[in-house]
């Protein structure tokens, strides 16, 4: 049984995501690491083959900033490194993404548990919703509870839509025009939490990252080269909670030189009209009503 890595980045220390760290968070389970590049000024493909891992194998590509339409450049890229993994299982990490060391025996187990199991197709992982520093989460019902990472390898398995979930598809031509919505993977939860540290990084590269994230999503019409003078405004979110567990260890530095400290400004914070009515009835009912589920969960499997 071979378990094959991959992501994809593309000027990580630009836009200031820990893609070293989420490399080598997963790699000690990994047979293999997919690490697709894309054209980058900033040194990342450098630091990736300095990494000296005979795991890895790096994919060169192009970014089509044509594809900017519903996010389509980060499901090609994804798409890229699927196509390029041989294992028998597949565990797409995400540059901004980290595995806890203390999950990966578990992580582990599952996947030799199940591996045989022909209804098993992947697993479900909550997520962690790191922002503004190291110390709080995004806990809002605007952000996803979970997602799949870690699934079987199936060459009808593309990415959905961006590069957030996947589904199969029969045709790769229903895939690329649109015309088929494909089949929801079958997965069972696997309590190893993904550690997502999208938003926390200096405010200069968060005002970055949300503009250009914008632009690849076709809502902005220029995209940036470089952090411009603004700075982004943390105090503007929803919601947060203190985070009150141990970070991987992979991330000891990038915290130790995190120089930002974020402190909620409850004043600031901006509701979406619904999301602000729905959440307190979901907080006392503890379930997310109407959330999205781009899997089928599997129940009473041993």
């Amino acid at each position: 049984m071979k378990i094959s890595g991959y992501g994809y980045v593309r000027n990580g220390f630009q836009y200031g995501v820990p893609f070293l760290e989420s490399i080598q968070s997963v790699l000690p389970i990994c047979d293999e690491f997919i690490a697709v590049v894309g054209d980058s000024t900033d040194g990342t493909r450098e630091a990736i083959e300095n990494l000296n891992s005979p795991k890895i194998k790096i994919i060169d590509t192009i970014w089509d900033d044509n594809l900017k339409l519903h996010g389509k450049i980060f499901a090609q890229q994804s798409n890229i490194g699927l196509e390029h993994v041989t294992g028998d299982w597949v565990f797409h990490i995400q540059a901004d993404e980290v595995i806890h060391e203390n999950d990966l025996p578990k992580i582990l187990d599952y996947i030799k548990k199940y591996n045989d199991n022909p209804v098993v197709e992947g697993f479900l992982q909550p997520f962690l919703h790191f922002w503004g520093d190291y110390n709080h989460i995004r806990n809002s019902r605007a952000v996803h509870k979970n997602e799949i990472r870690i699934f079987k390898n199936n060459p009808e398995i593309k990415s959905y839509i961006d590069s957030q979930g996947f589904r199969k598809f029969k045709s790769n031509e229903g895939y690329a025009n649109g015309s088929e919505k494909g089949e929801k993977l079958k997965v069972l939860r696997l309590d190893a939490p993904v550690y997502h540290y999208n938003s926390v990084r200096s405010t200069k590269k968060m005002t970055l990252k949300a503009n250009n994230f914008q632009y690849y999503y076709g809502q902005k019409d220029q995209k940036l080269s470089e952090a411009p003078k603004e700075e982004y405004n943390y105090h503007t979110v929803d919601r947060v909670g203190k985070f009150l567990g141990t970070h991987p260890k992979v991330m000891a530095d990038a915290i130790a030189n995190h120089d930002f400290v974020f402190e909620h400004d409850k004043s600031q914070a901006v509701w979406d009209k619904k999301d602000k009515l729905v959440q307190p009835l979901e907080d006392l009912l503890k379930i997310r009503i109407g959330e999205y589920k781009n899997y089928i969960l599997l129940k009473n499997i041993k």
